[in-house]
C-alpha cells in the first residue's frame, strides 16, 4: 500500500513538473512609465492563462529593438510605428507591430517661460535626435506656427528640413531620455510623454503645448516576423486590449496617457 501511495505521489509531482516545464515563458522589454507599467497589470492576467510574463525594463529606445532582432527578447513594447519602420529601415531587421495599445501626447515643457508668446528670438530648442521622434517634434512646432518645413507631412524631418524660422530658434538634439534634464538649460523640450511622466512632469497640466489624442503615434507591441504568431503573443495583446486595462490607462495616467484600442 505504502508502495502505491509513494509510486502515485510520484508520479502526480512528474506530472506537476512537466506542467510547469510547458508553461510559455514571455520575455517583453519595455520603457519603465507607462509601458512596463502597463505590463504589470496584465502580468496575473497571463499567468492563469500559462504564461509566464518577465517584463525586462531598458532606459532607451535602441536596446529593446537590437535584442529583440537578437531573439534576447519575445517582444517589446516601447514605440510608435514610425520609430519601428526607421529602425527596421536602418537596421535591416524585420520586427512587426502586433497590435496598438496607447498614445502618449507629445509635448513642449519650460521652465524659462510660461507661454510661446513669451520664447524669444534665438531662443534654444532640445528636440529627440532620433529621425521619428525629430520629425513628430518639428512637425509639433509647425503646428504651433513656430517654423515651416520643406514638407509640411516628413516624419523624418530633420532641423535641415526648416524653410522658415522667424523667431530663428536653434536646435539641440539629444537623446530621448534626456531632455527632461535639459529643461534647466534651453527655452523649450519637445519631450516623449514616457520620458515626462519619468521626470514627475504632469503632460496635461505642465506642457505648454501638445498633440491631440488623435496623434498618429500609438505605441504598440512589437514582435519579429517568426513569431509573430505564437499564442503566447496572441495572449499578451489580448490581455493588453481588455477593459481592465483601458480603465487602468484612464485612471493612472489621466489623459497623459491615451487608450488606443
Amino acid at each position: 500500500m505504502r508502495f502505491l501511495l509513494a509510486r502515485t505521489a510520484l508520479l502526480a509531482s512528474a506530472f506537476f513538473l512537466a506542467g510547469a516545464a510547458h508553461a510559455d515563458k514571455l520575455v517583453v522589454g519595455a520603457t519603465q512609465v507607462p509601458h512596463a507599467e502597463i505590463l504589470e497589470v496584465v502580468k496575473p492576467v497571463l499567468a492563469k492563462e500559462g504564461v509566464e510574463l518577465d517584463i525586462k525594463v531598458f532606459s532607451d529606445y535602441v536596446q529593446p529593438n537590437l535584442q529583440l532582432a537578437d531573439k534576447e527578447l519575445d517582444a517589446n513594447f516601447f514605440q510608435h510605428k514610425p520609430y519601428l519602420d526607421t529602425f527596421n529601415k536602418d537596421r535591416g531587421a524585420k520586427l512587426v507591430s502586433v497590435g496598438l495599445v496607447h498614445v502618449e501626447p507629445f509635448g513642449g515643457y519650460s521652465r524659462k517661460v510660461k507661454s510661446l508668446a513669451e520664447l524669444p528670438e534665438g531662443a534654444t530648442v532640445a528636440i529627440p535626435n532620433d529621425p521619428s521622434n525629430s520629425g513628430r517634434a518639428l512637425l509639433l512646432l509647425q503646428k504651433q506656427g513656430l517654423i515651416k518645413l520643406k514638407d509640411p507631412a516628413n516624419i523624418v524631418a530633420t532641423p535641415l528640413d526648416i524653410v522658415e524660422n522667424p523667431k530663428k530658434l536653434k536646435f539641440r538634439e539629444l537623446e530621448a531620455a534626456m531632455l527632461p534634464r535639459a529643461l534647466d538649460d534651453v527655452a523649450l523640450a519637445l519631450i516623449n510623454t514616457n520620458y515626462a511622466l519619468e521626470a514627475g512632469l504632469v503632460p496635461t497640466k505642465d506642457a505648454l503645448f501638445i498633440e491631440g489624442a488623435d496623434s498618429p503615434y500609438a505605441n504598440l507591441v512589437a514582435a519579429r516576423e517568426d513569431n509573430q504568431d505564437a499564442p503566447a503573443i496572441k495572449k499578451l495583446v489580448d490581455a493588453l486590449h481588455s477593459p481592465a486595462v483601458k480603465q487602468f490607462i484612464l485612471d493612472k495616467y489621466k489623459g497623459a496617457v491615451v487608450p488606443a484600442f
